[in-house]
């Protein structure tokens, strides 16, 4: 062999910037690093400022093979580093802008792999499929797109249906009349949903929780699960014997459903293979 792309993929690891979906991406981007992937992890710089003053200057230097990026969130810069960004406002500019600096960076990584061939090309992106995003991207360069979803699979299910939630109007009528709310409305069970038994109106997303159709979270959420189904595959943060149902349910709405969890307990079990 006597090119790089021959002997190694390039995946390029981007979360959703929260702490909750970060450390989840991280572990699986080490997983792929350790079977031989070269690793681009990609953080808004915001969160890059943040990881590099909790843990040194040195901390993201990273590896040869496994290398940090960052590329802009699009908000007003903030020296507030040591909380989360308010949710709303965040996913509203990701929504808006990040497509065009991720495509950019995407280029970059290309461009380095032409010009010192040490750098493979980028052969498939592995985005929180809070990113929809990077659906976009993947297609305009022809490459594979595997989605991550940090949470339970119940969870995602809750998510996958929230268009049907919206379109029959199970929590616009309770929305609507404020009597509903301290009389056990809420703890009515919906039976509908396949893969969720004994759901009640309050276990379901609070993002659902709007009387506004252009409710920022509301249509990033049906935004982010239309473009799921467009993904290579779909991993979820899950086993089978925990959450089997829900899985299977999960797997007739959308593209191939593996469960991969738990990614700390699989990262744990390979170094002490080695």
């Amino acid at each position: 062999m006597n090119s790089v792309e021959e002997i190694m993929a390039h995946a390029v690891c981007i979360p959703y910037p929260a702490q909750g979906h970060v450390n989840p991406m991280l572990k699986l981007a080490k997983l792929l690093h350790h079977k031989g992937f070269h690793v681009t992890f990609v953080n808004i710089e915001f969160n890059h400022r943040r990881m590099l003053k909790s843990r040194g200057p040195d901390s993201l230097d990273g590896l040869p093979d496994f290398r940090f990026e960052t590329i802009p969130d699009g908000l007003p810069p903030s020296d507030a580093n040591d909380a989360t960004q308010d949710i709303p406002s965040l996913s509203d500019s990701i929504r808006k802008t990040c497509l065009v600096s991720f495509r950019i960076l995407l280029a970059k990584l290309n461009d380095n792999h032409v010009s010192s061939n040490v750098v493979p090309p980028v052969s498939c992106i592995v985005s929180d499929l809070c990113m929809p995003f990077a659906i976009n991207a993947a297609e305009e360069l022809g490459i594979t797109v595997l989605l991550l979803w940090t949470a339970s699979a119940c969870g995602f299910l809750g998510y996958a249906h929230s268009r049907h939630l919206v379109e029959r109007g199970d929590l616009i009528a309770v929305l609507k009349d404020e009597s509903c709310l301290p009389n056990g409305h809420m703890d009515a069970t919906i039976y509908w949903i396949p893969g969720l038994k004994k759901i009640r109106l309050k276990d379901l997303p609070t993002f659902l929780f709007t009387l506004d159709p252009n409710d920022i979270m509301l249509n990033y959420i049906l935004e982010m699960i239309e473009k799921a189904l467009k993904a290579s595959a779909i991993v979820v943060n899950t086993f089978d014997a925990l959450e089997h149902e829900a899985l299977d349910a999960l797997s007739s709405m959308f593209p191939p459903i593996y469960s991969i969890g738990s990614l700390h307990l699989l990262l744990n079990q390979f170094h002490k293979r080695i």
